[in-house]
């Protein structure tokens, strides 16, 4: 079993210059969701949506392309991918010829899903779709809906994730709301190099205490854990501590060596949000 220990996170690396799936390293969900109580049937859906902005290749004729690739890994798929290995990856196709863009698109899409379904009786893939350079000035700008938790001027002393700060109002009507923050920052769980990100939480049921809230979010911020494990642990500790009838924890991190990831979890099955990067993206 691939450990994040043995990754190439935080070592030198060389750059492959041809392509080479072997590269991509798998790492189980399983042990992190184990620490936060999720078993084998975990209480949300969702997905991990990547964007990949450094995407090169060479046509039949050598001469390099670019795109924007975008993908969505299931998060009932039995592991991640280790997002230095998937950058590594990436570079791999640099100095390799494919006829077009439909033939990276493939090849990116059985790789990938190989990876993230590796150990498992069922596969139901990945999503990839390339966003070629005539389709750039298209891709959209926004922030997260919602309203801002970060409007609060609150005092905050504590650094490592804190359930406890978790509160709702009891015996009050149950609400059905959306809050946002930009004051999610996390560390890589190997290298301890800060993540930074947005998060949006939407829920119904007992009203969640917004400074309390706040407070938790800004928690992590010494926390090492990867950006996957931390929006799963977000929702597990709102789900059990304000015990929502609907939730739904959705991050968009700034990239790092032009790849971001945005975790998404839902109580409910729902479509999944629109790529729209931030601005901080």
């Amino acid at each position: 079993m691939n450990t994040p220990e043995q990754s190439e996170l935080g070592k030198a690396s060389a750059y492959a210059d041809q392509y080479d799936a072997g590269l991509l390293f798998p790492i189980p969900r399983a042990d992190k969701r184990a620490e936060i109580g999720v078993g084998a049937q975990a209480p949300f859906f969702g997905a991990d949506l990547w964007t990949a902005y450094e995407l090169s290749w060479l046509n039949l004729r050598g001469k390099p392309q670019v795109a924007i690739a975008q993908v969505v890994v299931p998060c009932d798929s039995p592991n991640i991918v280790e997002s230095k290995s998937f950058k590594l990856y990436l570079n791999s196709f640099n100095n390799t010829r494919f006829a077009d863009a439909s033939h990276v698109q493939a090849r990116l899409k059985a790789d990938l899903g190989e990876a993230v379904w590796r150990g498992s009786v069922q596969s139901a893939g990945v999503g990839v779709k390339l966003v070629l350079p005539e389709m750039f000035d298209r891709e959209p700008i926004q922030e997260l809906d919602g309203l801002s938790l970060d409007r609060l001027d609150v005092a905050c002393d504590r650094y490592t994730p804190a359930p406890d700060l978790l509160t709702t109002a009891v015996g009050e009507v149950p609400v059905t709301e959306v809050l946002t923050s930009g004051l999610l920052k996390s560390n890589c769980l190997v290298t301890g190099q800060p993540d930074w990100g947005s998060v949006r939480i939407a829920y119904s049921g007992p009203q969640i205490e917004q400074a309390g809230l706040l407070q938790y979010l800004v928690s992590f911020r010494n926390h090492n854990e990867f950006h996957e494990q931390c929006v799963e642990r977000i929702f597990m500790d709102l789900w059990r501590r304000c015990q929502p009838t609907k939730l739904t924890v959705y991050a968009r991190y700034t990239r790092r060596g032009g790849l971001d990831i945005n975790p998404f979890r839902t109580s409910h099955p729902q479509p999944l949000p629109a790529q729209a990067r931030t601005a901080r993206q």
